[in-house]
C-alpha cells in the first residue's frame, strides 16, 4: 500500500475524531481555478482593510491546487508573516474551511488537538476559501497583525468576489 493510500483513511479517521464541527464545513466543490485578474479583487480589498486600520499585513491568493496566484506584503510587515500568510491560504483551500475552524479546534483541547497532525494544517485565523457560486475557486490568507485583525482583512477580501 502506496504512502499516499496510507494517509487519506488516517486523515479521515482524524477528522471524525475531531468533531462534526469540522466535517460541516466542507459543502463546497471546487470549482476552476481563480484566474490573476481575479485574485488582485481580495488581495486589494484585504489591503484597503489594513491600510483603514494601520495595519501592516501580507496577503497571498491561492488556486484550487494550492498554487500561489497573488502575494504582496505591504511596508514593514513582520518577515514572518511572508509565509504564514501563503500556509494559511493553502490550508483554507486543501481543507475547504476558514483556519479559524482549526484554531477553534485546538483551542478545544482533548480530540481537537489532533489537528496539530494533520499536514498543511494552519491552527490560525485568517485563511479563507474564496467561493465563487458555490464553488471554491481559491483562498485567501493574511497575516501581520493579530489573528483576528488578519481575518478581519481575509473577509473584507472575500466579500470583494461576492
Amino acid at each position: 500500500m502506496s504512502s499516499r493510500s496510507q494517509r487519506i483513511p488516517l486523515f479521515m479517521a482524524m477528522l471524525a475524531l475531531c468533531g462534526g464541527s469540522l466535517l460541516a464545513q466542507m459543502p463546497n466543490p471546487y470549482g476552476a481555478p481563480i484566474s490573476l485578474e481575479d485574485a488582485k479583487k481580495p488581495a486589494a480589498a484585504a489591503r484597503a482593510e489594513a491600510a483603514k486600520n494601520n495595519w501592516t499585513m501580507a496577503i497571498a491568493i491561492v488556486d484550487t491546487s494550492g498554487n500561489l496566484v497573488f502575494y504582496e506584503k505591504m511596508d514593514n510587515t513582520q518577515i514572518a508573516s511572508a509565509t504564514v500568510a501563503i500556509d494559511k491560504a493553502r490550508s483554507a483551500v486543501l481543507y475547504k474551511r476558514p483556519t479559524k475552524a482549526f484554531q477553534d479546534a485546538v483551542a478545544g483541547g482533548g480530540a481537537g488537538l489532533r489537528i496539530l497532525r494533520l499536514q498543511g494544517a494552519m491552527p490560525v485565523e485568517g485563511g479563507q476559501p474564496l467561493i465563487v457560486d458555490g464553488k471554491i475557486i481559491g483562498a485567501i490568507g493574511v497575516s501581520g497583525d493579530t489573528s483576528e485583525h488578519d481575518n478581519q482583512c481575509a473577509t473584507a477580501g472575500v466579500a470583494a468576489l461576492k
